[in-house]
C-alpha cells in the first residue's frame, strides 16, 4: 500500500476551499494541518471575521493555525514538529520564508489563479478581467523565493466568460484548480514529473489592490472603465464623485458616443442622460460612453442607474469631481 504524503495546506480565502477539499479526501494526501491567516475585524463593528479557510477546516476536523508571523521561532517549531511531506499552498496571502519552503521532502507546490508567467503575484484574477483576456487558466508550480516565479508543474486553460466579475471567474479558476491538484497529486509523489521552467516572455506581475484603485478616469477609455467596473467588484469598488456625493458603480456598459447622438463633445467626466436607454445615466470618457447600469450611494442601497438619476436633481450636465478626472 502506497505511503499518503503528510501535507500542510496553507491558504485563507475562498479561492483556495475547493483546493483545500481535494488535499483533505485525496487517497494519496494525510492532511496534518491548515494553516490561515488570523481573524481580522472587518464592517462597521470591526467583529472579527475567520477567513473562508479555517471555517472549513473547523468543518473537515482539520487542525489549524493562525500565525501572525511564520517567522516566529515558536511558530517554526511547532511546523517542523509535523514533518510535513508536502505544502499545498493557496490564496494564502501572505509570504512563506524559505526555511518553510525548504522543509518538505515532496516540496511547495501553489496553486496560482493564472497562466504564469501573466499576472504573477497578489490579484491575478482582477488583472485578467482588466485586460480584457479572453482565456485565463490555473497553474501548479513547484514554489521558489521568488513570487511566483517557481517552475511550472501542470497548467490548465479556462475560457473567461463574457462580463464575467471576479467572484465570476475565481469560481470557475477554483473548481479548476482543484480539479488539477487532483490530477496532479500522485503522479507528482511518484516523481512522474519534471517541472519546466517559466518562460522570460509574457511575464506580469500584479500587486494587491488598495482602496484608491477603484477610482474611475473619466479621462480612459470606456471599454476600460467597465472591465474595471468587472475587475474590482467588490474588492475596492469602483466610483465616482459627484454633485450628489460619492456613488460606487455595481454593473456598467461600454457603448460609442454615436449610441446618443449630439453630445456633449470629447470632454470626458459629463453626465449626459441617455433617454434613449431607458434613462440611464452614462457617463463621457475619452472615446464614447460608461452607461451606469446599476449603482450604490454611498450610505444608501443599490439600484438601477436610471432609478438613481431620478431621485437626484442637477446630475445631467454636471461633471463628476477632478480628482475622478485622474
Amino acid at each position: 500500500m502506497t505511503a499518503r504524503a503528510r501535507t500542510l495546506f496553507m491558504g485563507s480565502g475562498s479561492f483556495a476551499l475547493p483546493v483545500l477539499d481535494v488535499v483533505h479526501a485525496h487517497p494519496r494526501s494525510e492532511l496534518v494541518a491548515v494553516v490561515t491567516a488570523p481573524a481580522r475585524p472587518v464592517g462597521r463593528t470591526q467583529q472579527l471575521r475567520d477567513t473562508p479557510v479555517a471555517g472549513r477546516a473547523a468543518e473537515i476536523g482539520a487542525p489549524v493555525m493562525t500565525p501572525d508571523r511564520l517567522r516566529d521561532p515558536g511558530v517554526h517549531q511547532e511546523l517542523t514538529a509535523l514533518a510535513p511531506d508536502l505544502i499545498v499552498l493557496a490564496d494564502y496571502g501572505r509570504i512563506v520564508p524559505s526555511t518553510l519552503l525548504e522543509m518538505p521532502r515532496h516540496g511547495p507546490l501553489n496553486v496560482h489563479p493564472s497562466l504564469l508567467p501573466r499576472h504573477r503575484g497578489a490579484s491575478p484574477i482582477a488583472a485578467t478581467i482588466l485586460a480584457g483576456d479572453d482565456e485565463s487558466g490555473v497553474t501548479i508550480l513547484h514554489m521558489d523565493a521568488g513570487v511566483d516565479t517557481g517552475p511550472i508543474v501542470a497548467q490548465r486553460r479556462v475560457a473567461v466568460p463574457e462580463r464575467a466579475t471576479v467572484p465570476d471567474l475565481e469560481a470557475l479558476l477554483a473548481a479548476a484548480g482543484a480539479e488539477l491538484l487532483g490530477d496532479t497529486l500522485g503522479p507528482w509523489l511518484d516523481g512522474a514529473i519534471d517541472p519546466v521552467a517559466q518562460s522570460t516572455s509574457g511575464v506580469s506581475l500584479t500587486r494587491p489592490l488598495r482602496r484608491d484603485d477603484g477610482r474611475l478616469d473619466a479621462s480612459r477609455s470606456a471599454g476600460l472603465l467597465e472591465r474595471q467596473v468587472r475587475a474590482y467588484r467588490p474588492w475596492p469598488g469602483s466610483w465616482l464623485d459627484t454633485v450628489a456625493g460619492r456613488v460606487t458603480v455595481l454593473r456598467a456598459m461600454a457603448v460609442p458616443a454615436s449610441a446618443l447622438g449630439p453630445g456633449p463633445g470629447n470632454i470626458p467626466g459629463v453626465f449626459v442622460d441617455a433617454g434613449a436607454l431607458d434613462g440611464t445615466p452614462a457617463l463621457t470618457t475619452s472615446d464614447g460612453l460608461l452607461l451606469l447600469l446599476e449603482v450604490l450611494p454611498a450610505g444608501g442601497r443599490s439600484m438601477e442607474g436610471a432609478e438613481w438619476l431620478r431621485g437626484r436633481t442637477g446630475i445631467i450636465g454636471s461633471r463628476v469631481t477632478a480628482g475622478t478626472l485622474g
